[in-house]
């Protein structure tokens, strides 16, 4: 089955621009170089699949025309991928079933902590989301399609990327365990952190992710987490042709069944 995926976000945690900044790349023209916090969109018969809700969610709601959402999958509780989940309501008010939230333990505590009224089934204001956290330990089916979790090293932390037909999505890593790398060869469509040039403790950074490319071989490979450290044509014209940075509304077409 084909599938549309969509770039809701491709900055880093504090977003391009970064506010206070007077770089160049905080201050370019090029609207591939504005980044709203990092996020996919997958459509695919009639569905809707969100990875991560950002602090930008309604601005990248609003600018792709997002009427519905099936279900909501989660990489990891850090802020800039779980604190755009109040902006769901709205959506969650015309669906007849509450949305789905799937996420691994450590994710859903934390996302059931910071929104503690959402989950409060005391709360009585009303004009709360209308989601319920579904836990998960393995693969994930929605809708025809298989979600497999990709175990990822963030920092100190284990988080989880997904792999879904024949693409796979790898934001906030810094190291690829070998169990996982023998997953991931061969895909259509990759995409993968690349913060800067500069190693990060937390994340992997152009070089690194030029050498998973180079190791995985995909057909295609997308860079994400971008900081304002890249500018958008500058740094793709240095890159493979089959490597490119993405950028907020960039749309691809792969095979999801």
């Amino acid at each position: 089955m084909k599938a549309t995926l969509t770039v809701l976000g491709s900055g880093t945690s504090m977003g391009v621009p970064t506010i206070g900044c007077s770089c160049a790349v905080c201050h370019s023209s090029d609207p591939r170089d504005r980044r709203t916090r990092p996020s996919i969109m997958l459509e695919y018969g009639g569905r809707c699949v969100v990875i991560d809700t950002t602090p930008d969610f309604r601005e990248q709601a609003i600018r792709e025309n997002i009427t519905h959402i099936d279900a909501i999958v989660y990489t990891h509780a850090h802020a800039d991928h779980i604190l755009g989940l109040d902006d769901v309501r709205p959506l969650s008010f015309r669906s007849q079933e509450k949305i789905p939230l799937y996420a691994f333990d450590a994710t859903a505590e934390a996302v059931e902590t910071v929104f503690r009224y959402i989950f409060d089934a005391t709360y009585k204001y009303g004009g709360i989301g209308r989601v319920e956290m579904k836990r998960i330990n393995g693969a994930l089916d929605l809708f025809v399609a298989r979600f497999e979790p990709v175990k990822v090293v963030h920092g100190n932390a284990e988080i989880h990327g997904f792999h879904f037909g024949s693409a796979a999505y790898l934001t906030d890593f810094s190291e690829i365990p070998e169990s996982s790398m023998q997953h991931l060869h061969g895909l259509d469509t990759l995409f993968l952190d690349a913060l800067r040039h500069k190693p990060h403790p937390s994340h992997s950074n152009v070089e690194n992710s030029l050498r998973l490319v180079d190791l995985l071989r995909p057909r295609r490979a997308f860079f994400t987490h971008i900081s304002h450290d890249l500018p958008h044509e500058e740094t793709n014209a240095s890159l493979p042709g089959h490597v490119s940075l993405a950028h907020d509304g960039l749309k691809l077409e792969f095979e999801i069944s």
